[in-house]
Parts: structure tokens; sequence; C-alpha cells
């Protein structure tokens, strides 16, 4: 059998990373990201050999890391290939994420989060969508301003990318007729629901409109709520403040300054395209008792690739 090939420092220290699905859009970036590190050894698999189920096995076994960017079915599988105890799994598909026995990889979900994440041997990447919904959503239920059983509507674009290679080549080709913008998920039964019902503590399954606009990447997430119909009846200062105690100190949460009538920007979905940043915003219409939670990130950044890197490294202790 060919060897297997790892590129970087070869020290024997370092450790060795796998991405399992690294002809994907996830794993590409995942792959380009990872490739000039020095501290760490990435391993991959001849290309003749990326479908051959007893050299993935042995990839899976031999890295200290195995980074999954697979379809959900094909996640579960390499997860039950992996044999030896010491190996970490960072999984990007949406197989785990609820799943008992991995840890969520949302390091801002809650505060004690990060430390679960870089002690962790199985660690679900979080769903884009959920990512925005979750920083949003989680610190207002912790903090009692939002009931679990509050009915809620979150609505989201997204760029084509997010849809994979098949969304990519439908809007991309020089024949495409895809539309402006191609709302989907009207079935109510999208999967990155249960996720955003679980880690957020919800009781109501919350209803979720996605859509795709045309555009490669980025994403502008959306919340309306009617402050009387929350528990205190608070003012959206209180929601404002609830989010900045949750993610004070975080690395790559931006918490706007809160936004009464006059102040509100227009939200531009590619504005953090490139980062692995994300953008929150409260704003508020006080005489209405109304307010819209929006979040604003990179699908590709914060919404996959990154978030992965971001928990490799709480892994790594970086």
């Amino acid at each position: 059998m060919a060897a297997l090939s790892s590129t970087s420092d070869p020290a024997m220290s370092q450790p060795l990373v796998f991405i399992d699905g690294d002809q994907g859009t996830t794993g590409l970036q995942l792959r380009d990201r990872l490739r000039p590190r020095t501290d760490l050894r990435l391993l991959s698999l001849p290309d003749a050999e990326r479908r051959d189920t007893a050299r993935r096995a042995q990839a899976l076994n031999d890295c200290d890391i195995a980074l999954l960017c697979l379809p959900d079915d094909a996640a579960r599988e390499a997860v039950a290939l992996v044999r030896r105890p010491g190996v970490r799994v960072i999984d990007a598909s949406s197989a785990h994420r609820t799943a008992p026995g991995w840890v969520y990889g949302l390091p801002e979900l809650t505060a004690g989060q990060p430390a679960r994440i870089a002690t962790a041997t199985r660690i679900s990447n979080p769903g884009c969508y959920p990512t925005g919904a979750l920083a949003l959503l989680r610190p207002l239920v912790d903090a009692g301003l939002l009931a679990p059983a509050q009915p809620l509507s979150i609505h989201a674009v997204s760029g084509y990318s997010g849809g994979g290679k098949a969304r990519i080549a439908e809007f991309e080709s020089a024949d495409s007729s895809a539309p402006p913008l191609l709302a989907y998920g009207l079935g109510l039964d999208h999967k990155h629901v249960p996720e955003i019902q679980h880690h957020a503590g919800l009781q109501a399954r919350p209803i979720f409109l996605p859509a795709y606009g045309h555009f490669r990447q980025g994403i502008v997430l959306t919340i309306p709520l009617h402050l009387d119909a929350l528990p205190g009846r608070p003012a959206a200062a209180d929601l404002h403040a609830a989010l900045a105690a949750r993610h004070a100190g975080t690395r790559h949460v931006r918490l706007q300054p809160l936004a009464m009538p006059g102040q509100a920007p227009t939200l531009d979905p590619t504005a953090l395209n490139g980062s692995d940043d994300l953008a929150l915003w409260v704003l508020a219409h006080p005489g209405h008792r109304q307010v819209v939670l929006a979040a604003v990130f990179d699908n590709l950044g914060k919404g996959a690739a990154g978030a992965a890197v971001q928990n490799l490294d709480l892994v790594l202790q970086r």
C-alpha cells in the first residue's frame, strides 16, 4: 500500500491531524488553513485512496486529531472506524450535534464551553445558521429574559456556498438560471432546528426560514421579538446587557452598540467574509416595544472551517 503522506514539520512530537473529506467545501478550506502551520503535521491520503475504507481507517487511527468533513452517514461510519482510544475527533457534519457523549463545539455557548471542548475526545462542530442563532438566544435564555417555551421565528440568508458543491455549481455555471433569492426549508423541517432548540435550551420548536442569496458566502440572520411577550417585559437594554455579559472577552464575537430608531444599520451578509468573527446586534424600537436580534458572519469562516480551527486550537491549547 502507498504510504500516508504528511506535510509541515515532520517532528514526531507535533500532533498529527487528518482531514477526512478534504475535497469538500469545508475540507478544502481547512486544508488550506492548516497547510502553512508549523505546530502540527497534516496527514493526507493520495487521491486514489481517499475512498479506500482500509486506508481511511489506518489514517483515522494513526492520527492524533481527526477532522471529519463528510456527509452525515459517512461521518458516522468514520467515527465507527476509530479504534484507538487516544484519537480525538472534531466532526463538521450535523451527525453528532445533539448526540450523547459529544461536546458541542461552540466556545461562545456558555462560560464553561471552551474548557469542555479543550478536554473532549468527541467534538461536534456547530452548523452555520445555529452559530448565529445560539450566540443570540442562549444568553437570553440563561438570563431568564427569554422563556424556553417562547414561540420564535428565525430568518436567515446565506451565500450559496452553504449548499455545498452542487449548489455552488448551480449558481456559478455559465448557463445558470439560479434566482436572486432562493427560499427553502419551507416544509418547516430543516435539519438545523433540533440543534438550535437543544443547545438554546428551548422547549418550543422555533420556526426557521432560511434562504440562499446570489452571493457566494456570508450570512445575515435575524430574530424578531416583542418585548411585552418576554418574561418581566424587559427593555432592549436588558437584552443587550445579557449578550454583553456572555460574550465579554470572547475572541471572535463583536457585540455592536444598542441601536435605537434612526441608528439602525443596514446589514451586509458579506461584511465579515474572510474572517472568523461574528457580529451581533440588538436593534430596538422602544416605542413599539419591539427588537430584532441580528448576526452577520462568514458561513465558510465562523460558520464552518473557522469554527473547526477554533476548536482544534482549543484541543491543542493554543
